[in-house]
């Protein structure tokens, strides 16, 4: 029985191996379009690619500095070419990854201009905190605020503020399907920021693959 356990453990373990090793790679892309402070999408050879920054949380668009977080980070990569250190895919099918401007690393970056909360396992954890714990003495971006939240904490009881936010300044038309899109920003919004679910039809996070994921 041991020995059949251990044969089991064994395969487990190749396959968790096998998983990670496809999701690990580094590679160079350009950034077409930030999506909150702490999501890209990115262009690599004609295919679209959503990428979640790995190890940092930044606040949702419709929570306070969520625009500010936005902001920051397409003035650091919007346009550039980025180099990517893929770590794993997430259950939403975006690649979890840590993104560097030449020697600048943005995960880093956002967490030392008070633009995104530390969330990390890793061994750069403490980094992470050092630059946090900076950023909070010197009340940088959100640490501004008398009591910061969290983005995981605001999600359990804002679930559909992101669509309230969006419907309420009027930035959210009547357009359902990805025929009335004019291009793959517009998908794209429409699907994170007014929750139009029917251009994301396979789940991937991607909107309308014609105009979001374009073939060689």
């Amino acid at each position: 029985m041991k020995r059949v356990l251990s044969y089991g453990f064994v395969a487990v373990l190749f396959l968790l191996c096998t998983f990670n090793a496809a999701h690990a790679e580094k590679f160079t892309a350009q950034v077409i379009y930030v999506m909150d402070g702490d999501t890209v999408l990115l262009l690599r050879d004609n295919m679209r690619i959503k990428v979640r920054l790995a190890e940092i949380d930044a606040p949702e668009i419709a929570q306070a500095f969520g625009e500010k977080s936005r902001q920051s980070l397409a003035k650091l990569v919007l346009n550039k070419q980025v180099h990517v250190d893929s770590r794993a895919e997430d259950v939403y099918g975006r690649l979890v990854a840590r993104i560097k401007v030449g020697e600048l690393n943005v995960n880093n970056e956002q967490v030392k201009r008070g633009m995104a909360w530390e969330y990390s396992r890793s061994s750069n954890r403490n980094v992470l905190l050092a630059l946090q714990n900076d950023a909070k003495k010197a009340k940088r971006g959100l640490w501004a605020q008398i009591d910061p939240m969290p983005p995981r904490e605001w999600r359990k009881t804002h679930a559909a503020s992101q669509q309230h936010y969006a419907v309420k300044n009027n930035l959210c038309g009547s357009k359902r399907y990805c025929s009335q899109m004019n291009g793959c920003d517009e998908a794209i919004f429409y699907l994170s920021q007014c929750n139009v679910r029917s251009l994301d039809s396979d789940k991937d996070g991607v909107p309308c693959e014609t105009l979001c994921r374009a073939t060689k």
